[in-house]
């Protein structure tokens, strides 16, 4: 695969970005599971599709908008849905969690209804739903390493407040940290890394790599910056191995990586599992 990787601009692209995503999705993985809002992944990558969706509705209909990379209008959506679930989470003060739901629901429905306008599925739809390694294109690269830049910038900038919101927001309230826009600001960059990630990895999967290695950091990991460390570990391997699993088997690149990321999982709850009976043994 050195080879190929050395000549074909394609497989290049598909590692660098890969690589890149690797590292961003599992690190906003983390406050994520932290914050119990796993399923908002799901919900952004469902609106994410209606924006490929639209996308290719309008390169059918509209001759002008054939050259637009439906990329930058799946983070339109992305950030729209990620800025009503904030919203609905206002609305629904005792029962914030109805807001992704209402989300993934409302994706879903307008979802459907533009892939059928744009006469169902086609070759390029599917790359978008379960990742392609050939989909990804210089500049969609360009743009991945882009907002991997500004998400990890501002998860530095504002690690203190990211983790004092995502353990205690009365707490984070009390010590004056503004965390209304703390939390739009951050499921803003989810948004955007889940609608980056979705040539890679696929929108149906994209939520896996941001929740799989964490699940597996977390139950090896002794602190909160070890759990970084090693959710990002776990995702990088989860997604060099996808991808080149998917380029030697000729398939999707985004169901090796889950599967992956999953066989990562079961191995560290047997490791901890090891452990423990090695403890009580010992204490015995």
């Amino acid at each position: 695969m050195i080879d190929s990787f050395l000549q074909y601009e394609f497989l290049q692209n598909a590692a660098i970005t890969g690589i890149l995503i690797g590292i961003v999705a599992p690190l906003l993985g983390v406050f994520i599971v932290v914050r119990r809002l796993s399923l908002i992944a799901d919900a952004l990558s469902h609106i994410t599709l209606t924006g490929i969706a639209a996308s290719l509705l309008l390169e059918k209909r509209v001759t002008a908008v054939n050259d637009w990379n439906p990329i930058y209008m799946g983070m339109v959506f992305s950030v729209f849905g990620a800025i009503l679930i904030e919203r609905l989470r206002k609305v629904y003060k005792h029962y914030e969690e109805l807001a992704i739901p209402i989300i993934l629901s409302g994706g879903i429905g307008v979802g459907v209804i533009l892939i059928s306008l744009a006469d169902g599925f086609n070759t390029d739809l599917f790359s978008y739903l379960f990742g392609s390694v050939t989909a990804v294109s210089r500049d969609s690269m360009w743009t991945v390493l882009v907002i991997t830049s500004i998400v990890i910038l501002i998860v530095i900038l504002f690690y203190k407040e990211l983790f004092v919101l995502s353990f205690d927001e009365e707490h984070a309230s009390v010590s004056g940290v503004n965390g209304r826009w703390i939390h739009l600001l951050f499921i803003v960059m989810v948004a955007l890394v889940i609608a980056s990630s979705m040539q890679v990895v696929g929108i149906l999967l994209v939520s896996a790599l941001m929740t799989l290695p964490v699940a597996s950091a977390i139950r090896i990991a002794k602190s909160f910056k070890q759990t970084i460390g090693l959710s990002i570990a776990f995702g990088e391997t989860s997604v060099l191995v996808g991808l080149i699993s998917s380029y030697h088997l000729s398939v999707p690149p985004g169901g090796t990586i889950v599967v992956t990321a999953i066989l990562i999982l079961i191995m560290s709850i047997l490791y901890k599992r090891v452990r423990a009976q090695q403890w009580i043994k010992g204490e015995a």
